[in-house]
């Protein structure tokens, strides 16, 4: 049987021919689209640090619409959407109603100190209406907003649904990652 196997080896007499054959030639332009390629997803941000100490729940001005909301960067819409319904529910209750804003804010803070230490999701803090203060004005309503703000380990907070208490109550999302001991 004879040997049809072509040799592998390309010899310089056949790469020189190559060449003078191809010389002169024009690479014929391309009319087709890029292959599709799916778009890069930007990188997440990195969360913002925790500050070593809580800020002082001092004064600030914050203005106390009738429905509160707020939702801290990179909570997910649907979960933020989860707790206005309330969807999420709450793990334990804060009830403020008939304490001064001396008192409240103690209890208040203890309260959430100790829901993050348990690693609660969702707490509901109930402030009411403001109806029976005396410039019939929502004062624990806008301390609530005001302090909630300051604190870092909260995700998100809205008003309660009404079955909840609606504007006299608030949800409160909290973080479930362990606070650094420094």
């Amino acid at each position: 049987m004879p040997d049809t196997k072509k040799p592998n080896n390309t010899n310089q007499n056949d790469l020189s021919l190559f060449q003078e054959a191809i010389q002169g030639v024009e690479p014929i332009q391309q009319d087709k689209a890029p292959p599709f390629r799916k778009p890069r997803r930007p990188k997440p941000l990195p969360p913002k640090p925790e500050p070593k100490h809580l800020p002082s729940l001092a004064d600030m001005d914050v203005e106390t619409p009738e429905e509160l909301l707020f939702v801290q960067p990179g909570v997910q819409k649907r979960v933020f959407r989860e707790l206005q319904k309330g969807r999420i529910p709450p793990a334990k209750s804060l009830d403020l109603h008939g304490l001064r804003v001396k008192q409240a804010q103690p209890i208040f803070i203890r309260f959430l100190e100790q829901a993050r230490q348990r690693q609660l999701r969702c707490v509901l803090i109930i402030h009411g209406k403001g109806r029976e203060s005396a410039d019939q004005q929502p004062v624990l309503k806008q301390k609530t907003n005001q302090w909630l703000r300051q604190l870092p380990f909260v995700l998100a907070f809205c008003s309660a649904a009404y079955f909840d208490g609606g504007t006299g109550a608030t949800y409160v999302l909290l973080s479930r990652k362990k606070q650094e001991e420094s």
